[in-house]
């Protein structure tokens, strides 16, 4: 196969030492990919597969061109509940995708599709949690063999603009009440700083000891209270810090720090992706956390670079409404070959009973679910 003159060869990586080993190449072909997302970069993508990863199980597909990367997807083999190849990334990822260079051009897609097409003898290719735009839309429009496409995860996007901007978007009597809030932080003493990469690694603690806090009593996901988890985020996050992929924000009162947020951030995006604060901030001294996180997080996406959305991630939660933001589905592409249809039959038939169940609970009163 050719491009632009110039052969493209496929190989198959399953060793955790060479993945490893991938990191310089694998981000210039991150930060080439216009639609690539922080869960995409390196560091976040090779630290879950050292807390998460099953030995033999790895599958990186890489395309190279004249020996250079152009194009790579990280995938990796389960067996339930139906033998396939999915995205490396698993449930605390909220965006999935492979990378594509653009000065691939679309050979690039057709041989990540046909490398594809030979994993997938035994096996369904079901690529979850896909941002509209991602770059797998175009590995499946060169799919050859059955397909299918659904809706996946519902996100909220609000528009890259100031805090000022994003009030005046709200009705007139619920900005008032939400600049009165604003100008309570400030009234409070409450201060916040992006720490260096050097302190996030505790700062990381700290927001996992605050998110076990906001959340006593209440339905907290298990996975954030495992040691996995913790040394995944902090061997994922300060790499991604120190190149500008990630920023993590103290909240400081009284000399103390109340609250940890977590932005991820790309060139398109960025998202709050987890945070922690103190049961007394809403509880004594009255704060709109929500309020007091957006405020802060809306200096990076209106921060140099081209312009962003500010991404509030997977989840339909109620208070995420009162801002109004645009309902963007991720997708879910499903491919096979024919001898794999019945799987493929099989995964669009559990997702769409998947979708009737939601609609009832979501008819259906309960707690509000925990990010993640």
């Amino acid at each position: 196969m050719t491009a632009s003159g110039r052969a493209l060869s496929v190989e198959v990586c399953t060793e955790e030492h060479a993945f490893a080993e991938l990191a310089g190449e694998w981000q210039r072909l991150y930060r080439a990919c216009p639609s690539a997302t922080p869960f995409q970069s390196h560091p976040w993508l090779h630290s879950w597969w050292l807390s998460y990863g099953s030995p033999g199980r790895l599958r990186l597909v890489l395309v190279r061109r004249s020996g250079e990367l152009v194009a790579a997807a990280p995938l990796m083999r389960v067996h339930h509940p139906l033998p396939a190849l999915v995205p490396i990334g698993g449930a605390i990822t909220d965006f999935c995708d492979v990378l594509l260079d653009p000065a691939a051009g679309p050979q690039g897609a057709g041989a990540l599709a046909d490398a594809l097409t030979d994993l997938a003898r035994t096996a369904l290719i079901d690529f979850r949690e896909v941002r509209p735009g991602g770059a797998m839309e175009r590995v499946y429009l060169c799919w050859r063999g059955p397909r299918h496409r659904v809706r996946d995860s519902v996100c909220l996007e609000l528009p890259a603009v100031p805090m000022g901007e994003l009030v005046e978007r709200l009705s007139s009597r619920h900005a008032q009440r939400v600049r009165n809030k604003v100008n309570r932080l400030a009234r409070l003493g409450i201060e916040w700083r992006d720490v260096s990469p050097e302190e996030a690694g505790a700062a990381l603690r700290r927001l996992l000891e605050l998110h076990r806090l906001q959340w006593q009593g209440r339905g907290m996901s298990p996975e954030h209270a495992r040691p996995r988890f913790l040394e995944h985020l902090v061997r994922a996050v300060v790499p991604m810090a120190r190149s500008g992929e990630a920023a993590v924000t103290q909240f400081v009162l009284d000399g103390e720090v109340v609250a940890v947020n977590l932005n991820v951030l790309s060139r398109r995006l960025a998202g709050t992706y987890l945070y922690g604060f103190h049961p007394r901030l809403r509880e004594e001294r009255k704060v709109d956390v929500t309020a007091m996180l957006l405020h802060a997080s809306t200096e990076h996406v209106v921060s140099g670079g081209e312009p962003r959305v500010l991404s509030l991630l997977r989840g339909a939660e109620p208070y995420k409404y009162r801002w109004h933001p645009e309902t963007v589905p991720n997708q879910r592409f499903l491919l096979a070959r024919r001898r794999t249809v019945p799987l493929l039959a099989a995964a669009a038939g559990e997702a769409a009973a998947r979708r009737r169940a939601k609609q009832v609970l979501r008819r259906t009163p309960g707690p509000p679910p925990d990010h993640h």
